[in-house]
C-alpha cells in the first residue's frame, strides 16, 4: 500500500496483539518501520505472535497485561515509555465475544466482556492518552462492530460494549483534537479464524448462514482490516478523526447477519445438541 516506511521509529501498542487481527496489525505496523508493543494476559500467545511480527523487521517487546486493571496499564505504560520515550499509535483490540441470547445471559458474561471491550478501552485510552498529551501528539485507534449501531441478536453484551466504544471514540476525537491526538475506530466484518470458527460457527451450516447475508459473499480478511488501520493511523489521514470506517463486505448495509436471529436460534440449537453429546 505505502512505497515507503511511513511509520518509521514510532512506537505502536496493540492491546491483544499476539494473535489474529491484532497480530496482523502489529506486522502491518513492523514492515513500515514501527516499533511493536503487544500486550496480552496469554503469555503463550505473546510469545508466538513476537516471533511472527519480528519477522517483518524491527524491534518488538511483549508485556503480560490485563487491560480489566488500570495501575497495571500505567505500570505498562511507563514501562513502555522508558524502553522507547514515548507512545505514537494505541490500537485497543483486546475483546471478547461469545453468541448468547439476551435473556439467557449470564451476568458474568456481561460483566466479562464490559469489563474487557468497553472498560478496559477508556482504561488504556485515558492512560496512554495522558502520555500523548504530555507530547502533544498521537493516534488512537479502536476495533469495533457493526452491530454497535445496527444492533446483533445473540451479541447484547458486545454491542452494548462496542456502541460505548464508539461514542467514546468521537467524543474523545473531539476533546484531545487540541492536543494533536487523533482518535478512530474501524467495524470490521466477521473473521473465519480457528478461533471464530470453533465460537462462533462450528459448522458449514452455520458458516453459510453468515457468508449467504454478505453481498461479497466472503468473510473479512485481517490483512484487509490491518491496511485500513495502517491507513488511518499514518500521515496520509492526517485530517481524519472521530471517523468509524466499516469493512464487512457491505453486510451491515442489509442488516448481514446483525438482523439474522436464525443464526442465533440455530447456533443454540447446535451447542444444545453438541452438549447432549458430550452428556452421552
Amino acid at each position: 500500500m505505502f512505497k515507503e516506511k511511513v511509520l518509521q521509529d514510532q512506537v505502536a501498542v496493540i492491546t491483544g496483539g499476539g494473535t489474529g487481527l491484532g497480530k496482523d496489525i502489529a506486522i502491518a505496523y513492523a514492515q513500515q518501520g514501527a516499533k511493536i508493543v503487544i500486550c496480552s494476559r496469554n503469555e503463550e500467545h505473546l510469545a508466538k505472535g513476537a516471533a511472527d511480527i519480528a519477522k517483518a523487521g524491527g524491534e518488538v517487546m511483549t508485556y503480560s497485561l490485563d487491560v480489566r486493571e488500570p495501575q497495571a496499564i500505567k505500570a505498562f505504560t511507563s514501562a513502555v515509555v522508558e524502553r522507547f520515550g514515548k507512545i505514537d499509535i494505541l490500537v485497543n483490540n483486546a475483546a471478547g465475544n461469545f453468541i448468547y441470547p439476551a435473556e439467557k445471559l449470564p451476568l458474568r458474561g456481561w460483566k466479562s466482556v464490559i469489563d474487557i471491550v468497553l472498560n478496559g478501552t477508556f482504561y488504556c485510552s485515558q492512560i496512554i492518552g495522558n502520555q500523548m498529551i504530555e507530547q502533544q501528539s498521537g493516534q488512537i485507534m479502536n476495533i469495533l462492530a457493526t452491530y454497535a449501531w445496527a444492533g446483533g441478536p445473540g451479541t447484547i453484551h458486545s454491542a452494548s460494549a462496542k456502541a460505548g466504544v464508539l461514542a467514546m471514540t468521537r467524543t474523545l476525537a473531539v476533546e484531545w483534537a487540541r492536543y494533536g491526538i487523533r482518535v478512530n475506530a474501524v467495524a470490521p466484518g466477521p473473521f473465519d479464524t480457528e478461533g471464530a470458527r470453533t465460537r462462533l460457527w462450528p459448522t458449514p451450516e452455520l458458516e453459510k448462514s453468515i457468508t449467504d447475508k454478505i453481498p461479497l459473499n466472503r468473510f473479512t480478511s485481517t490483512e484487509e482490516v490491518a491496511q485500513a488501520v495502517l491507513y488511518l493511523t499514518s500521515p496520509y489521514a492526517s485530517y481524519i478523526t472521530g471517523e468509524c470506517v466499516v469493512i464487512d463486505g457491505g453486510a451491515w448495509l442489509g442488516k448481514g447477519i446483525a438482523g439474522n436471529m436464525d443464526f442465533v436460534d440455530n447456533f443454540a440449537a447446535v451447542r444444545e445438541a453438541s452438549k447432549k453429546a458430550r452428556i452421552k
